[in-house]
């Protein structure tokens, strides 16, 4: 999907702590200090533990100077949208035009009927919500002639004087994730709200083609709608799986959030305020920089050699170490590289093509399980390069930009296994005299291993799903003869996916019984070997097709 265009926003989603009211605020104010540009608050009214989010963000509005507040998202059953336009335009005049209106069209229904709202069905609710922006928009208009009329079936305001208009624009971002709601968001929204966590993979590529599609049906430029992406993670040294890592992988990943998926607000969720620092110092400069750099870069002409490549260029911001030099340069495999195939398996054949100047991974030749998914010796090979053949810088970044994003895969899965280990360690440790502190660490390490292995499947999955639906088939057409190759790769995703399927039941198992470690490290051990013979394959068979006729 496109890079809408829209400039930057970064911003923090806090919890309304009724324990400790005054973290919050801090943490408001530290938000403005370090320089974000957006505070955001949950809204449960349900919630005895929570600060009502309105009152709260009054609050917050009088300890700030700068900073945009809005709720994150607010609750509409619980929230009458005639009330609540007066109050969002009210705080917007307060406060010199800084509030914009997350809505939500409901959940937690049980909590939502105990406060006296009626239930409704999912249908019903997004009917509810359209109505009631209708309803907010029509008082936000103080200008029109006559009183508020809507007569819908949830919500029905007819006659009501309108005002007061709010000082600004106020922006109506909706927390959409179905079709019906993301429709809705297309047609009548000024922004798309969802958040990450609750997102599978390819369902930002997916939510904005059903937004940008109701947009145009109504009239609107998909531009309209501002995306913005609630996200979680945390910061290490080490690269640990998606928003898990030093800063600089935040930011690459999430510039390529904005240069795919058309996100331009990026609002972190945590109550934890080095984390805030550094996502403002490190992450959003960063961030800012890769998305300016790209959006500044000329673009090539029709006849310009590197034609057609700059869509690879977009794509190679958004993974680390991607920087592409003036002369080509080798890529240099790790030393635990260098190993050749054994056990009666194929040897791969040369692949180093000295014009392009990439050289693909050689398979590490070890095996860790006695398990073997596919018969190795059976993969087809590809087409031989031309002699002579010379290669732009573009198409050689193209050629090496498989290798760095195998390579980032490749570094995760040694910590995986690593983690494993340490994991396993840890349980071995465990004694009678301390079994409770024990049990207790187990657990935790457990749920920490459990959902970086999560995660770490997800980044793999999704990789492939990228592979499989735009860059395989470009190479099948742009050149039959890659086809066997690319059918037998599309084989082993298939094989692949079906291995981490087998990682997700050995967590399950992992965490739920004493003894579930011998089952996860078998799992963890198959995975290695698949996936690592895998991309050798690949990047052994497509380095140079990828140079010679691009990405897709």
């Amino acid at each position: 999907m496109p890079d809408y265009g829209h400039d930057l926003l970064f911003g923090s989603f806090l919890t309304p702590s009724a324990a400790a009211p005054g973290q919050v605020v801090q943490l408001a104010v530290l938000s403005e200090q370090v320089g974000l540009d957006l505070v955001t608050v949950q809204d449960h009214p349900y919630q005895p533990s929570f600060l009502d989010t309105w009152t709260l963000l009054s609050y917050l509005a009088a300890r700030t100077d700068r900073v945009r507040l809005a709720a994150n998202v607010t609750n509409l059953p619980l929230r009458p949208p005639a009330v609540l336009a007066r109050s969002v335009a009210s705080l917007d005049l307060l406060s010199g035009g800084r509030v914009e209106l997350g809505l939500g069209a409901g959940a937690f229904w049980d909590a939502i009927e105990a406060m006296g709202a009626r239930r409704l069905g999912p249908g019903e609710a997004v009917e509810a919500l359209e109505e009631a922006i209708d309803v907010v928009r029509q008082v936000w208009d103080a200008g029109a002639r006559g009183g508020v009329r809507v007569e819908g079936r949830h919500h029905r305001v007819v006659g009501a004087k309108r005002g007061p208009a709010p000082a600004h624009d106020v922006g109506i971002w909706l927390g959409a994730y179905r079709p019906r709601m993301l429709r809705l968001t297309g047609r009548r929204a000024d922004g798309w709200l969802p958040s990450l966590g609750y997102l599978q993979p390819g369902d930002l590529a997916r939510g904005n083609e059903v937004v940008d599609e109701a947009a145009a049906g109504a009239g609107r430029s998909p531009a309209d709608v501002r995306r913005l992406l609630n996200v979680s993670g945390s910061f290490s040294t080490r690269s640990r799986g998606p928003l898990a890592g030093p800063p600089g992988q935040w930011a690459e990943e999430l510039a390529g959030m904005t240069l795919a998926d058309g996100v331009s607000g990026f609002v972190l969720a945590g109550d934890d305020p080095d984390v805030l620092r550094t996502f403002a110092a490190e992450v959003a400069p960063a961030v800012r920089e890769l998305v300016e750099a790209e959006r500044s870069a000329p673009r090539p002409g029709p006849d310009d050699p590197d034609h057609g490549d700059h869509g690879a260029h977009a794509v190679q911001a958004a993974h680390a170490d991607q920087g592409v030099p003036e002369q080509p340069v080798a890529h240099v495999p790790r030393q635990d590289r260098s190993a050749a195939v054994t056990g009666g398996r194929a040897a791969p054949r040369p692949a180093v093509v000295p014009a392009l100047g990439v050289v693909p991974t050689p398979d590490p030749g070890v095996r860790r399980s006695s398990v073997q998914v596919w018969d190795e010796g059976a993969r087809p090979t590809g087409p031989a390069p031309e002699e002579g053949r010379t290669y732009t810088r573009h198409e050689q970044a193209s050629g090496q930009h498989l290798v760095d994003v195998h390579d980032r895969l490749r570094t995760e899965l040694e910590h995986l296994q690593d983690l494993v280990e340490q994991v396993a360690a840890g349980t071995l440790d465990a004694g009678a005299a301390r079994s409770h502190i024990a049990t207790m660490t187990i657990r935790q390490n457990k749920w920490t291993l459990g959902t970086y292995c999560e995660s770490y499947c997800r980044v793999v999955t999704t990789h492939h799903t990228i592979e499989d639906q735009s860059m395989f088939p470009h190479l099948r057409s742009a050149d039959p003869r890659l086809a066997p190759v690319v059918d037998r790769l599309e084989e082993e995703h298939h094989a692949i996916h079906d291995v981490l399927e087998g990682v997700d039941r050995a967590l399950v198992g992992f965490v739920a019984v004493p003894d579930g470690m011998a089952d996860l490290r078998a799992a963890v051990d198959l995975l290695s070997d698949t996936l690592l013979s895998h991309l050798s394959y690949e990047e052994r068979e497509l380095v140079e097709p990828l140079a010679r006729l691009g990405m897709g």
